[in-house]
């Protein structure tokens, strides 16, 4: 970003992903600011997956920088970046099928607690004291994003597709992160479920304070949400800016509908 406000959490600079021979993310540069909602798009195949899995940790940059307030967090585990306050959800939901919503969310603490091999084989009491403050907790996010208490206890498999995108949600809010990872959080939902998770993510934002970073496929919800937005394409960062400016953007257009689009837009 050109021109930023308040402090960066987010500093990648001139990332750069090699699979053998193909060059999946190219020399980009992405700033975030604290407390900001920004979205990455882009057409299929554009990089936008790859590169959350570098900030992530899932993959390491071939090239590049990754800081995350202030610490370098280039090529760290996936489990020590998201102890640091970094949490993400999934394109392909990845809820454990046959446990309970509950239990789901549950596993999203594990960072945060202290019982270990001895505790969870032998349960004393300060363990069991824990577990059931985890238990709360878990209760607690799958409320605060909409689940119904009724459906706490089912297990992930029977919920509805769009409860079980709100329990990945719920799950990666238990870690207590500072920024949130979004991977396309509306995918199969329908336009009011867009809606509702559109509002989450200012209430998110404007009552606990999280930076959310999404990638997004529906238009509405990326132009109704974002402060900011970077475009992807072919693994090279085309455009960034504000909403009304991407969305006039010439080599954006061009990116989602082919030149000839491009090109009758200008005429």
């Amino acid at each position: 970003m050109s021109e930023t406000n308040g402090n960066l959490i987010l500093d990648a600079q001139n990332v750069t992903k090699q699979f053998g021979g193909l060059t999946a993310v190219s020399d980009v540069t992405f700033q975030v600011p604290e407390k900001s909602i920004v979205s990455i798009i882009g057409p299929n195949g554009a990089g936008k997956t790859t590169f959350f899995n570098m900030l992530t940790g899932f993959y390491t940059p071939t090239l590049g920088r990754i800081v995350f307030e202030d610490r370098n967090v280039t090529g760290g585990r996936p489990d020590v970046i998201m102890k640091l306050g970094m949490a993400r959800t999934f394109q392909n939901i990845r809820l454990f099928a046959t446990m309970t919503a509950v239990e789901n969310c549950m596993v999203g603490q594990n960072s945060r607690m202290k019982a270990g091999l001895f505790g969870a084989i032998f349960r004393p009491p300060g363990v069991r004291k824990e577990e059931t403050r985890v238990e709360e907790k878990a209760r607690e996010e799958l409320s605060y994003v909409g689940v119904s208490k009724r459906h706490h206890d089912w297990t992930a498999i029977n919920l509805s597709y769009g409860e079980q995108r709100r329990v990945e949600i719920a799950r990666a809010l238990a870690s207590d992160p500072k920024m949130l990872l979004l991977d396309e959080p509306t995918a199969g939902m329908n336009p009011q479920e867009s809606e509702q998770l559109t509002q989450f993510m200012h209430k998110l934002r404007d009552e606990r304070g999280v930076t959310i970073v999404l990638i997004e496929h529906d238009m509405k919800v990326v132009m109704g949400v974002s402060e900011h937005i970077t475009v992807l394409d072919h693994g090279e960062k085309i455009a960034e800016g504000k909403p009304a400016d991407v969305r006039s953007n010439p080599r954006v257009i061009e990116a989602y509908l082919g030149k000839a689009a491009s090109e009758e837009g200008e005429s």
